[in-house]
């Protein structure tokens, strides 16, 4: 069976209880506690220091989230675009258009660019998105996303 030893027990435990019992400092009388009176509502201040730069470091982290998302729409609208344009048999550039734009959320609609075109044997489209701002009024980061997708021509 093994015992447990605490803060007050062992010889480091019992020269810090002396320590504290000479000075006044200890939890049995009345007067020990005035350090931790006087760094009272410390933490609570230090927190909310901290509050708007973990506000703003959320923010980033979001932003980020939002270039992510908008490099992985590009790249299926620009898939989605080559294969309607690929087996379209009539108008291949307005299947192309309609297909790449037909799943896009609405933030991303605004200033897309489709360029659909055929080749002999492979159908390309491009998709080009603007990334949304979360925070509109407070900044614009002005970037585009580009997605590039091909399909091979079928038969008709």
């Amino acid at each position: 069976m093994t015992t447990t030893r605490t803060a007050r027990s062992g010889i480091r435990g019992r020269i810090t209880a002396l320590r504290e019992r000479r000075h006044g400092t200890g939890y049995g009388n009345g007067t020990g506690n005035r350090r931790r009176d006087r760094d009272r509502g410390q933490t609570a201040i230090e927190f909310l220091g901290m509050t708007p730069f973990i506000i703003l470091i959320m923010l980033v982290l979001w932003e980020c989230a939002l270039i992510g998302y908008t490099f992985s729409l590009a790249g299926n609208a620009a898939d989605v675009g080559a294969r309607k344009g690929s087996g379209a048999e009539f108008a291949p550039g307005l299947a192309c258009r309609e297909g790449a734009l037909k799943d896009l959320p609405d933030a991303w609609t605004e200033g897309v660019v489709v360029k659909c075109r055929g080749g002999s044997r492979l159908y390309e489209a491009t998709v080009e998105l603007k990334v949304p701002v979360l925070v509109p009024g407070l900044f614009d980061l002005d970037t585009k996303i580009k997605g590039t997708a091909g399909s091979p021509m079928e038969d008709q």
